[in-house]
């Protein structure tokens, strides 16, 4: 468990408490997938806050990769990129936004210096904000 594994193997870590088992996932490199199986809501919550991996599957194994609706990829030492139908499509292309601006824009009330109107309407929209 010194590499990566690819393979039909399943390393299985025993632990006596779930702190232990935190504690072994915190102190090594961030895995590509991690395997959760049990029950209990708030120890699956904190792994799914506090674990750094690639992909958490809970109660299963491997099925994280055959997801097209989810990104599939690493963190760290496992890879980088989030690769799986559009999420592999828009990481493996390069995006080019355009925005064109219209002649008649209702920015430029809020270009410097502000105008009373501006200043007024900045106003009211923080205060409805607030609410």
């Amino acid at each position: 468990m010194r590499e990566e594994i690819f393979g039909p193997i399943l390393p299985i870590v025993p632990y006596t408490d779930f702190e232990e088992a935190m504690a072994y996932v915190r102190t090594r490199p961030s895995p590509l997938a991690l395997y959760w199986f049990g029950t209990h809501k708030g120890r699956e919550g904190r792994i799914m806050s506090s674990a750094r991996a690639g992909g958490i599957t809970i109660n299963d194994t491997l099925m994280h990769a055959t997801q097209d609706t989810l990104p599939f990829g690493g963190v760290g030492e496992s890879g980088m990129g989030a690769y799986h139908g559009q999420y592999g499509f828009d990481a493996l292309s390069h995006l080019k936004p355009v925005f064109v601006q219209s002649r008649w824009s209702g920015g430029d009330i809020f270009a410097p210096p502000l105008s009373g109107f501006a200043r007024k309407l900045m106003g009211y929209a923080s205060r409805w904000a607030r609410r």
